[in-house]
């Protein structure tokens, strides 16, 4: 048997990879961020390096 320790990031447009227990949870799902689980509501990105979800280009 395999156990998932990491995923892709909940937001559609986020590439990060998340550690499963340290994901920002919401919904049943899990974020690299608080920007990313609370679905761009200030219009910030994620801030992690190379994503450019929501328009963020660090």
């Amino acid at each position: 048997m395999v156990t998932v320790t990491q995923q892709k990031c909940a937001c559609v447009d986020c590439v990060c990879i998340v550690n499963i227990d340290d994901a920002i949870k919401k919904d049943d799902q899990n974020y690299c961020s608080e920007a990313c689980a609370n679905g761009h509501a200030s219009g910030s990105g994620c801030d992690h390096q190379g994503c450019k979800c929501c328009g963020n280009a660090s």
